[in-house]
């Protein structure tokens, strides 16, 4: 699944679609790919002459690469995937400008409309980031009557 098909699923846009690429495997798990070009909006002042992916958009693309598992539960519905939780997250490398993140997720519990999932990011093999992820898949009625 490229870009643009992932745009059928996720709300997300430039600059905040955060994964190139993602795959359904065969045990139901997703894996996505996001190469940090140099020019991302993330990158401007996170550190200057020494720029390193923040935490938090690593989070971020944890949770988009996973997308392709809610296809289904996605597409073409007027709904909106929104964090609820993070725990256990570890970060253990730098990703830098250049490198391509793999970004492996899997699903630990379903519990409709919530959803509990496990991720790790990769560069080159190497283990930069970990955790427990949770979210939920709110159709856009419920969002309104919980936010108004």
């Amino acid at each position: 699944m490229n870009r643009e098909e992932i745009k059928k699923i996720l709300p997300h846009r430039e600059p905040m679609l955060l994964v190139d690429e993602a795959y359904l495997n065969e045990d139901g798990s997703a894996t996505g790919f996001y190469k940090v070009r140099g020019d991302e909006f993330f990158l401007q002042g996170h550190f200057p002459g020494n720029p390193i992916v923040p935490g938090v958009i690593q989070c971020e693309m944890m949770a988009q690469s996973a997308c392709i598992m809610f296809e289904e539960k996605m597409k073409g519905k007027d709904a909106t995937p929104v964090y609820t939780g993070l725990d256990k997250v570890r970060f253990r490398g730098m990703i830098k400008p250049g490198d391509t993140i793999r970004i492996d997720t899997k699903l630990i519990r379903d519990a409709h409309p919530m959803y509990l999932l496990h991720g790790e990011l990769t560069v080159d093999g190497k283990k930069c980031m970990s955790g427990d992820f949770s979210f939920v898949i709110l159709e856009h009625d419920t969002v309104r009557s919980v936010v108004g």
